[in-house]
């Protein structure tokens, strides 16, 4: 159940990112889970610039390369991605068509790794579709 603390949430994934940072690195596999909780409250606070840049420049280049491309955690991330492209106010065209690129890839993907069923398959072909319908 949502019980609306975003804010709360948001201070604690950040502080819980760091400390991973300093354990871990950025290249473990908690740190970038962490990372992903970390943009999904960016989300919910609507933090968009935010979340854009910190999913695209700092954390997916590390998660591609230490968990492959096909992994879940990418694959959450680079949804996550599409998501803030998308659903920003501010969001352009060029916004649009990247987030159409990166779900065509994640749906194309998630089909290969969880088959054509699975719930996250069918969630990616529903955010798919919802950026069609916006351009």
């Amino acid at each position: 159940a949502d019980l609306g603390r975003h804010d709360e949430a948001l201070v604690l994934e950040r502080k819980i990112y760091a400390k991973m940072m300093t354990l871990k690195g950025n290249s473990h596999g908690h740190t970038i889970r962490g990372g992903v909780n970390l943009s999904c409250s960016l989300i919910n606070l609507e933090v968009w610039d935010e979340v854009k840049t910190f999913t695209r420049d700092q954390l997916l280049p590390v998660a591609q390369r230490s968990l492959g491309p096909n992994h879940d955690t990418v694959l959450d991330l680079k949804q996550n991605l599409a998501v803030a492209l998308s659903v920003d106010p501010a969001r352009t065209r060029d916004d649009l068509l990247e987030a159409e690129t990166i779900m065509q890839d994640v749906t194309q993907r998630r089909r290969w790794v969880f088959g054509p069923a699975h719930p996250q398959t069918r969630n990616a072909e529903i955010l798919l579709s919802d950026v069609r319908e916006k351009l």
